[in-house]
């Protein structure tokens, strides 16, 4: 076989490894997630343990995100791929260990927290960008689809795995983490991504492009209100993060149900996702993006007061679902609202506001309980997500007036 044939072959084969380690690694990751949030709050019993570990997650991908994404245009993002994996997979070790040594210091847990925190800052960007340099060009729209299929598959079954494998031990548990981010990590070493061309320039000048990025969002108005929003909407409606006291304290389900409340937004998505591929929102688009906003919240309401486990799962695939559509609408927007020449630095800010939102979210909701109670903590959140919405449909009418997502720049 000639040189050009063999890598061909490669090629071929890049794309199903790639989906595997994407696969595997966000299974794995939140596998853990629910493996660490019920560890910690059995040892705890309060709800601000787990707001503390959102933070904790939120410092190194406030600090790191950007710096990775420009890493990968100087090294590769394939090396920063397996390096942030062989990471992950040493601290599903260091739980492990932790919980083999019956540890109950939770400085223990907030410090591999960190780490892992950091691992992931370096290799999401990474992931991102290692997908275009695995395909052909004309192959690219069908592996995105691939890819984001098989992130959804992850996002459903990851917490399903989590749940039952702290049901059989959180050693076990631990052990399985750490042996999947290992595998995905070995995969990731057998691809053959071409390198991208490096963009040479001084620090200076790095420094001075990232800055371009933000200028850019606050000069339009409708990237920087589709960007707000979802900060705001998932900052305020983080239910999700108090998911270890009411499975096991409210619903009283265990970790196993735990794992499948987790998964149930994926599962509204999913399927919100597939209807969507069919049938897109080509018109009323922001009259469409506030009222999946208001469901959001809604949603979270039902889910705050709710002492039914199939109502609470029913609740959560709701907020799922709504939170496809918004993210569907806001990511259309964004991306014809921006030129070509700013959409990486527009989607670095995109991708540090999701981080925040998430993570800062995660620690709103901690403090909030621990302040009000649970229930009115996940009530609140629900209420202010409709506030938001509200608010914002005042502050920015070219989105509130907005008919199709191709309304351009504003």
């Amino acid at each position: 076989m000639n040189t050009q044939a063999c890598e061909e072959a490669y090629r071929r084969r890049d794309l199903p490894v790639c989906l595997g380690v994407r696969f595997l690694s966000e299974a794995s990751a939140l596998a853990l997630s629910v493996v660490v949030g019920w560890s910690v709050y059995k040892v705890s019993q309060t709800p601000l343990t787990l707001g503390i570990v959102g933070i904790v997650e939120f410092i190194p991908a406030m600090l790191m995100t950007l710096p990775a994404g420009e890493l990968c245009d100087r090294l590769s993002p394939r090396p920063l791929v397996v390096a942030g994996l062989a990471l992950q997979g040493f601290c599903a070790l260091a739980f492990f260990a932790l919980s083999t040594l019956h540890m109950k210091g939770l400085g223990f847990f907030y410090g591999v927290v960190l780490l892992l925190g950091t691992s992931r800052a370096i290799a999401e960007p990474a992931a991102q960008a290692l997908l275009p340099l695995l395909v052909p060009p004309h192959r690219l729209p069908r592996a995105i689809a691939c890819s984001s299929t098989a992130w959804q598959m992850a996002i459903v079954l990851g917490p399903v795995v989590g749940g039952l494998g702290y049901a059989m031990g959180s050693s076990v548990a631990y052990l399985v983490c750490a042996v999947a981010f290992f595998t995905a990590m070995a995969g990731s070493l057998t691809l053959r991504a071409q390198r991208p061309r490096p963009v040479r320039m001084p620090l200076q000048g790095r420094i001075a492009r990232v800055k371009e990025g933000f200028a850019f969002v606050r000069s339009q108005p409708v990237v920087l209100g589709a960007l707000s929003l979802d900060l705001f909407a998932v900052l305020l409606g983080g239910a999700t993060a108090l998911l270890p006291v009411y499975a096991q304290d409210i619903l009283k389900v265990g970790s196993q149900g735990m794992g499948m409340l987790r998964s149930a937004p994926a599962v509204g998505a999913c399927l919100v996702g597939l209807v969507l591929t069919r049938f897109p929102a080509e018109r009323n688009v922001g009259p469409k993006l506030f009222a999946a906003v208001i469901v959001f919240g809604a949603a979270t309401l039902v889910f705050a007061f709710s002492r039914s486990a199939w109502v609470s799962w029913l609740a959560l695939a709701v907020v799922g679902a709504s939170d496809m559509v918004s993210v569907n609408i806001r990511t259309s927007l964004i991306q014809l609202a921006t030129p070509d020449a700013m959409r990486g630095r527009v989607s670095a800010v995109n991708a540090l506001f999701i981080g925040a939102s998430s993570e800062l979210g995660a620690f709103e909701s901690g403090v909030a309980a621990a302040w009000l109670g649970t229930v009115p903590a996940v009530a609140l959140g629900g209420i202010g997500t409709i506030v938001a919405a509200v608010v914002w449909m005042i502050a920015f009418p070219a989105i509130r007036q907005a008919d199709r997502v191709d309304i351009g720049l504003g």
